[in-house]
């Protein structure tokens, strides 16, 4: 097929779609200063806390780079460095007040888009779209 977008594009397409109108939320919520690439970082935080090395490899970065973007979203108010109980010389990044709202306001954005994309493809479609994109996960995310 001449002109056939590959799918890997066709992957990327609809995720930049929800990314922009996920930020545009999250700057009408108010939390205005939030950045895509800490945004790589902190959607890899678990829920207890995760460590920096575990950030960095889990988003393709440097240690630094992630030491970087953490700094940056612990000043904002998003995540806080506590003492990791497994070991007392180490600490984790967990999600932080502010942090939690930004989650809740993001979720809010996603159920539209994901409301919108269902209304498009039908019920049935975006069903067999989610189990495809789950069965795919299993050989693309080292991290699932």
């Amino acid at each position: 097929m001449t002109g056939a977008l590959n799918v890997g594009l066709l992957l990327f397409l609809p995720y930049r779609a929800m990314e922009t109108r996920v930020f545009d939320g999250l700057a009408a919520a108010g939390f205005d200063d939030f950045t895509p690439a800490q945004a790589r970082v902190f959607q890899r935080i678990a829920s207890t806390g995760s460590r920096l090395t575990e950030l960095a490899a889990q988003a393709g970065i440097t240690k630094q780079s992630a030491g970087f973007l953490v700094d940056q979203l612990e000043r904002a108010g998003y995540v806080e460095r506590v003492p990791d109980p497994a070991d007392g010389r180490a600490r984790l990044v967990r999600i932080a007040e502010r942090g939690a709202r930004s989650v809740e306001a993001s979720r809010r954005v996603v159920a539209e888009v994901e409301a919108e994309w269902t209304a498009h493809l039908g019920e049935q479609r975006m069903r067999q779209l989610r189990d495809i994109l789950t069965d795919l996960r299993e050989i693309t995310d080292p991290w699932r």
